[in-house]
Formats: structure tokens, sequence, C-alpha cells
């Protein structure tokens, strides 16, 4: 059993993935987790720090998936109360609570939401009463609890409202963060209690031993070597990919995983003038207008998705739709000029009795689909820690020994350990390497206490902490240390995942694509020539995602969507 922390501190640079497909091919595994996704990457921590030795492979980037295209909230599920599911809003709740104050804080964060009301007499006391079993669940314990005001005092609060939109409203917290930059600080932690975390590395086939499975054989999509990885347990943590995975194993699955694709749109902070969040009813849902840095994350939509599972485009009508219900309530209008960026996702939804997507469950399932395999879907990116101590659980009839409890509820996040005092000493802080404050508050935000590695690599490289040229918001070094610490291996990584710029620009990315190759490539040993192809395949993605947004419906989106370039050039299908 191994137990022994990461001398490299969680450090994800070539090194650490040359000895870790190294360690694939010669060392047996406790658990193999295919997939890294935040609930792929939760379970490898909680394995790790319960004293297994633990495998992570992940075909392309971490949260390349759903965990990089969601709301980007940790939040209780409000709406879920009127469906009756009070554990899952109390789980959720709990989990909220741990983010923001032991395991995350530096990048979870309280974030304020106005629920308008239209209704008189009862809509007021029926939505007092679930947000007041809301904070009685826990939702009050570390943000504030509801507060009621009039019209008056809510357009003060939202001047951004139509008068006519509402009659009062109430405000709440929830809890938001960067969900690409959470579950990639999650798999470095995982690092750093022994994981090996790889990613690039794609399950190709199922290991066998009579009926049991005993590992998978995974190929390095970077250059097409492949390897026999040996487990006692592979745990399928693939989200959509499950039922596709499950194919692959040749083991019958214990539930069904349906898509839903939900589609977000952002826009500039001034285009809606507030000071709180939205939550707005639908007809079928909610549709929220969530505060992001300088920007509003609007969405989402809940729509069935049956094509490609890597690439979900957002077509022209789901923008509209979009468009259609959030300006029903503002004064002044957004119009398409307005959007800077646009994002779709697909929900990993356990298939139920209802038709409708938003109507079927958030829970999760996890199932022992064979001897040596488990598989877990379902559940919401809140309650990943639960998902993963739970398909832990599940692989113990597996593993040799006694299972050691799950402890992850006590593990803080790289970057947590100092994090309070650090803001604090911002001010210090910027002065020793000569940034603004305003400068340094928002990397703690970002790397909490290891914002001290991100600075040091400007040692003697003051250039480095200069702003990119088109995206200021972040600095050069930033890029750097994705390269050298986060595992970023493409320039698509980097500018979707370790940064938001692909959405928070308008040009998406693409008038910094090549200062971002450049700066890449002098830690990954980048030619010239790499630099060209790694830009041009971030072009094409972009290309290929504004024409597949002015598409009238999802088999022309995807069409289009699809015929962009892999920045991974040996991957096979299908993808898991």
């Amino acid at each position: 059993m191994r137990s022994d922390s990461d001398p490299f501190g969680g450090r994800l640079d070539a090194a650490a993935r040359e000895r870790a497909w190294e360690r694939l091919g010669s060392e047996p595994f406790d658990v193999v987790i295919i997939g890294g996704g935040v609930v792929g990457a939760g379970a490898a921590l909680d394995a790790a720090t319960r004293g297994l030795t633990v495998a992570l492979v992940e075909a392309r980037d971490l949260a390349s998936g759903t965990s990089s295209r969601s709301s980007k909230l940790f939040h209780g599920g409000l709406r879920y109360l009127e469906q009756l599911e009070f554990g899952l809003v109390r789980e959720a709740l709990r989990e909220r609570e741990l983010m923001l104050t032991l395991i995350a804080p530096h990048l979870v964060k309280p974030v304020s939401f106005l629920y308008p009301l239209t209704r008189r007499i009862w809509e007021r006391p029926y939505t007092a009463a679930g947000l007041l079993l809301y904070d009685t669940m826990g939702g009050a314990r570390s943000v504030p609890g509801q507060k009621h005001l009039t019209r008056a005092g809510a357009l003060r609060m939202v001047p951004a409202l139509k008068r006519n939109a509402l009659i009062g409203g109430i405000r709440y917290f929830d809890a938001q963060a960067d969900d690409a930059r959470h579950t990639m600080t999650v798999a470095r932690t995982a690092a750093h209690y022994g994981a090996v975390i790889r990613t690039s590395t794609q399950v190709v086939d199922f290991l066998h031993e009579a009926d049991r499975v005993r590992g998978v054989r995974v190929r390095d999509v970077e250059n097409g070597r492949e390897v026999d990885v040996s487990a006692n347990a592979v745990i399928n943590c693939t989200g959509v990919w499950t039922d596709e995975l499950q194919r692959i194993s040749g083991s019958r699955g214990r539930f069904r995983v349906r898509a839903s694709k939900g589609v977000h749109i952002v826009v500039p902070r001034d285009r809606i003038v507030s000071e709180s969040g939205l939550i707005l009813r639908t007809e079928k849902s909610v549709l929220f207008v969530i505060p992001w840095r300088n920007h509003w994350i609007v969405g989402t939509t809940d729509t069935d998705w049956n094509l490609d599972l890597a690439h979900p485009a957002a077509t022209k009508r789901d923008i509209d739709y979009i468009l259609d219900h959030v300006n029903s309530v503002l004064a002044t209008p957004l119009t398409h000029a307005d959007i800077e960026g646009v994002y779709a996702g697909l929900r990993p939804l356990l298939a139920g009795e209802s038709e409708e997507s938003s109507k079927l469950s958030r829970e999760h399932a996890v199932a022992r689909v064979a001897p040596g395999l488990v598989a877990i879907a379902g559940g919401k990116y809140t309650t990943y820690r639960v998902m993963a101590a739970d398909a832990i659980d599940a692989a113990s009839v597996d593993l040799p020994g006694r299972l050691q409890l799950s402890i992850t509820d006590r593990v803080p996040l790289l970057g947590a350990d100092g994090y309070h005092a650090l803001v604090n000493q911002a001010d210090l802080l910027a002065a020793r390497h000569g940034l603004h404050p305003y400068r340094v508050r928002h990397l703690l935000d970002r790397y909490g206490s290891l914002v001290h590695e991100v600075l040091n690599l400007g040692a003697g490289r003051p250039d480095l902490l200069k702003p990119l040229d088109s995206a200021p918001d972040y600095l050069k070094v930033e890029i750097v240390y994705a390269a050298s610490h986060e595992g970023a291996l493409h320039v698509e990584d980097v500018l979707a995942r370790r940064t938001r710029i692909s959405i928070e620009y308008p040009h998406r990315g693409v008038d910094c694509a090549r200062q971002v190759a450049e700066l890449m490539g002098e830690t990954l040993a980048w030619t010239p020539e790499d630099v060209t192809r790694e830009v041009d395949v971030y072009l094409s993605r972009v290309e290929a995602e504004r024409d597949s947004q002015t598409q009238p419906d999802d088999q022309a989106a995807d069409a289009t969507r699809s015929a962009a370039p892999e920045a991974r050039p040996h991957l096979v299908e299908p993808v898991v």
C-alpha cells in the first residue's frame, strides 16, 4: 500500500508525465480510474488518501468534458426542493459548506442571487418557506440567509430589471467556482498524495482474467504508444461516455446515462447593471444570470443530445432561447452583438421514467457491473466528493485488505492552506513582485497559496509578470505555469480551461493563440512547426464553434463543429 506524498507537490510536468507512463506499464494498482472530470479526479484523491495505489487516465485533458462547461456553481439546488429531493439538497449544502470553509476557500466563493417575485399573495410565503428550509438545512452557515425586498429595494439591487418584471424579490446566497480550475486542482492534489495522473491517455480495451476485469489497455494519444495497466478494480467515471465504455468492457450496464445539453452565453458586466445575480423561472426549469468577474454567465438550456459527445454544439436556437428569456425581464435587452463567449456542455443524467431531461434525476448511481469493474454516473458537480467516495466504497469488494474510511472531507486542496493569511498580505506580496494588489488578489483566487510557485517563475524574467497582449486579465507567467505545473499539453487546454480566455473575450482566444503557443513552447520544447500547428488547430476549433452557433439545429451545428481537427493526433473512436 502506498500513502506517501508526491515529492513534486502535485506538479504535472513533462517529467511527471514520463514517470507516470513508466509506472502504468510496470506497477499493479489497487484502482485504475477512467475519466479526468471532477468525479474521476475526486475518486483518485479519495483512493490515494485512503492509502490505495491509484492511477487516473483521461483521453483528452482534465475537465475537458462536462466539468469545464457547467454553470460554475456550488449550490444546494434550490429548485430540487420543489421536486421533494430533500436528501440531495441537504447533501449538496453540506458539500458547499465544506468547499467554502475548508476544502477550497481559495476557489469557491459566495455569490448573491435575486429571486424576482411576480405573483401576489402566495409566491412570497411559498418561496420564503423554501428558502427557510434551504437555510436551515445548512445553507446559511457560511453565507448570509435570505433577505426580503420590496419592488423598489429589488430594483435598487438590480436596476437592469424592467419595473413591471417583478413585484418584489428575495435575495439569497449560493457559491461559485471556476469548474475547470477546481477539477484540475483536485487532480493535482491527488497527485500530491501519490496518485498517477495522466492525460492524453485513452482506454482502448479492457484486460480480463476469466470473468474478471483485471485492468485496461491505454494509448498515449500524443504519440500512439500503448501499454497494459493491471488493477484490482477499474472505475468508470466517464460521465456521458459511461455507456460507450460499458460496451468496450463487454459488461452489461446496471443503468443508462442520457446526455442533456446545457448552453451558456457570456456577456460583459456593463450590459446588465446589477449588484446581484438573478435566478429566473422558465416554463421548463430555471435560468441563471451569474456574476463572473467582469462578465455575466447566462444560462442554461436543457435539451436531449444524441450526437458527438466530445464536442456538443450550441445552435442559434439555443442562444435565441437564452436571449429571449433573459430579455423578458431586462429593461435594456441583450443582443447577439453583446455575446463574448458561448459554451455547451452535457449533463450525464440517469435515464428515468420522464421524457423531459429537466425532470430526470440529478442523483447519482454507482454499481459493480462486473467483478473488478465499477461504474458511477449522474449526480451534480457540487456533490462530486460524495460520488467519489461512493465509487471507491463500491470497489472495496475487489480490493485486498480492509478499506479505510473516506477522509476527503478533511483534506484541503492544494492552495487552500495559508490562503487567508496571504489575502491579508496581498499588498506586501504585490509590492515584492511589482504588481498591483488587485492583480495579486486575482491570482490568489486562482492559485491560493500556490501563488508563490507561479510568481517565482518570473524571477529574472520580469516580462513574464506582464499581461498577455490580447487578454490582459491574465499574466504571461500563468501560461508558463499551466504548461510547467498544471499538465496543459495544448493551446486549447490553456485557453479553454487553465484560463477562460476562450469565453471571456470576443476574440475567443484567437488574438493571443500564437503568444500563448510560444510561451507554452518554451516549457514543452516545441519547434516552430509545433507552434504553428497548435495555433492552426485552435483557430480551426474557434471557427467551427462560431459557425455552429449560427446553425438552426443540433444536426447542422454538430456537423460543423465536428469538422474541426483534434489537438490530440492519435485519439481513436469512440473516445472514452
